[in-house]
């Protein structure tokens, strides 16, 4: 008997309410297949089966409130795990045509992370009648924050592409059919048609803390809009609905047409959809800005300390650790210790409550083909110098590759940007919310400054933070640049801890 238990929930998540069972007790389960679905206070959690076999008993029924690690249920292998599927295909013979014979197999969307609900398939690498191997890879999705490789689970041919490039699906919908024979499926499409109808009526049981809010603010269903599975009404969904204003008013923004373009330019643009990623990176930074009462304040270094100890001892740095030193080391050893002696620029906000970090996730933004990332370098501040520029290393070759998981891009306290790569000489970040700072670095460029009475030519960096004024008070933003300003100009200070 293997035992199924609340996977681990997220940081400072540690309840979470059973929202909808999608196995029953005597079903036949597989190792991955989706259980049940858990709801916390910030995100939804699927819970997969961690073993093959027949669900045993359900010991947290939907709506039961469950702590980390608790049981939900009981899966049974062995004898009766081979008795079970058979009534199973008697009972859904739409099924049993993709699985006769034992010769398909389906390609299912995998894990797309916390919170991440649905994807779209953005490219296939094979075609309907095309040979594949195990874990060659047969199409990309794409999610609101990441990009996902889907291999194919068994060699074959690909018989059926259910899911067309384009086509938003779930996290448990198939995408694909394998045959080990070299069939081509024919009638299969038919298949699809027939599970529209139930995805396309509202009947679906919204979640048991959603239907509790709704009855205590007297919100009606209708209303709300539902972010869940098949658009069910999630705990979130109804606070959004709450706090949002009238609906009468929300359609007029939206209501401005783009104007035409002139017949002899219009054959001279293209048009082309924005991806889900580049929607959510428009949506969330214009949600910092209705949200937060953004401020920047700026300072400039002098970068020639800094410099002459990276030149010193670049050679021997890279000969003893395998990585390359660079500013950005300097940089968020800096920042770690400016927020020790202001805490509140590495705090967030959370109701009416002020939420301080004794600890430094350091967010490093990164450009990307597919948009701007922000992955995340958990426990910065305790981190050498080496060991913060092989995590920088790693997690921008991971950027790039489009290969970061959820994981890595979640939890930061405080975010770096270096537009100074691109070459901009100066630029106000904008925050990365629910963070209330972000540090702009930019380039280094000679100019003429006056030193001790005299004018000599020195590298010189604008540096830029942006805050949340409802946090962080000017003096603190002041105090904290010129803490970073000190520290990169005499960098002996990072050693001492001043």
């Amino acid at each position: 008997m293997t035992e199924v238990r609340v996977p681990t929930l997220g940081e400072s998540v540690t309840e979470a309410t059973v929202a909808t069972w999608f196995k029953k007790p005597g079903d036949a389960v597989a190792v991955d297949e989706m259980l049940c679905e858990l709801e916390t206070d910030k995100v939804t959690v699927e819970v997969p089966a961690p073993a093959a076999g027949v669900m045993g008993e359900i010991i947290a029924a939907e709506g039961d409130t469950v702590g980390v690690d608790a049981l939900l249920a009981t899966i049974v292998a062995g004898d009766g795990a081979a008795a079970a599927p058979a009534p199973a295909a008697e009972a859904a013979p739409a099924v049993a045509p993709a699985a006769a014979g034992g010769d398909s197999v389906d390609v299912m969307v995998p894990t797309l992370g916390e919170s991440v609900t649905e994807a779209t398939v953005s490219t296939w690498f094979k075609a309907v009648g095309d040979t594949v191997a195990q874990d060659e890879m047969l199409c990309e999705l794409e999610t609101d924050k990441v990009s996902v490789e889907v291999p194919a689970p068994a060699a074959g041919v690909l018989a059926e592409i259910t899911a067309p490039e384009g086509t938003t699906v779930d996290a448990t919908a198939k995408l694909a059919v394998i045959s080990s024979s070299g069939a081509v499926a024919a009638a299969a499409p038919a298949a699809a048609p027939a599970a529209a109808p139930a995805a396309a009526g509202k009947d679906v049981e919204n979640a048991p803390s959603a239907n509790k809010l709704m009855a205590e603010k007297g919100i009606d269903p209708a209303n709300v809009q539902g972010s869940g599975r098949d658009g069910r009404i999630m705990k979130e969904d109804v606070l959004k609905a709450a706090i949002a204003p009238a609906p009468a008013a929300a359609p007029a923004p939206a209501a401005a047409p783009r104007a035409p373009s002139a017949a002899e330019d219009s054959a001279r643009e293209e048009r082309v959809k924005m991806t889900r990623l580049r929607q959510t990176i428009a949506r969330r930074l214009k949600d910092a800005q209705n949200t937060a009462a953004i401020l920047t304040t700026y300072n400039e270094v002098d970068m020639t300390e800094a410099m002459a100890l990276r030149k010193q001892y670049k050679d021997e740095f890279e000969k003893k650790h395998g990585v390359r030193l660079g500013f950005m080391s300097f940089f968020t050893k800096a920042c770690c210790h400016a927020l020790k002696e202001v805490p509140e620029v590495n705090a967030e906000i959370d109701g009416t409550d002020i939420v301080y970090k004794n600890y430094v996730h350091m967010g490093i933004a990164a450009g990307t083909p597919q948009g701007l990332v922000v992955p995340v370098i958990r426990d910065a501040d305790k981190m050498s110098f080496a060991e913060i520029e092989k995590a920088i290393g790693e997690k921008g070759r991971r950027a790039r590759d489009g290969k970061l998981s959820m994981a890595e891009m979640q939890g930061g306290t405080f975010t770096i940007s270096n537009g100074g790569v691109y070459g901009s000489l100066m630029s106000s970040p904008i925050l990365n919310p629910p963070q209330s700072g972000i540090l702009g670095m930019h380039k280094i460029q000679d100019r003429p400054m006056v030193i001790n009475g005299e004018i000599k030519i020195r590298p010189m960096m604008y540096l830029a933070l942006s805050y949340d004024h409802r946090i962080v008070d000017g003096k603190g933003a002041v105090t904290f640049l010129v803490r970073v300003k000190e520290a990169l100009e005499d960098p002996r200070r990072l050693l001492m801890d001043l």
